[in-house]
């Protein structure tokens, strides 16, 4: 397969590791749309949100239970944002579910 984000975790492609362990891998977005803009993966490749089932959505609890670790270690007690998309449509650049950590800023909504 040739995944940029699997590439990522083996190594393969350099990143700036924010944390690791057996299921989850995390680091800085290259083009950060905030202060703090960090990319929460699970090691194991699950294309979307829409791939996920019964027997693969543990990992996305777990990637939340880092995400909260991530924003204490990064101070974000004013708050943060998590985002996924799901297909070209809604954006997603990379087949590989993947979670955006983003705070120090405020944010609007919808956009921004």
């Amino acid at each position: 397969m040739d995944c940029l984000f699997c590439k990522i975790v083996s190594g393969e492609i350099p990143s700036t590791k924010v944390y690791e362990d057996e299921t989850v891998f995390a680091f800085k977005d290259i083009e950060p749309q905030a202060p703090v803009h960090i990319l929460i993966i699970p090691k194991k490749h699950i294309t979307s949100a829409a791939d996920i089932t019964a027997e693969n959505s543990s990992v996305v609890a777990h990637i939340f239970e880092v995400a909260a670790k991530i924003a204490k270690q990064e101070k974000l007690d004013d708050g943060f944002r998590i985002v996924t998309n799901c297909g070209d449509s809604a954006g997603q650049s990379v087949k590989h579910l993947h979670f955006h950590l983003m705070g120090g800023r405020e944010f609007t909504w919808p956009a921004g």
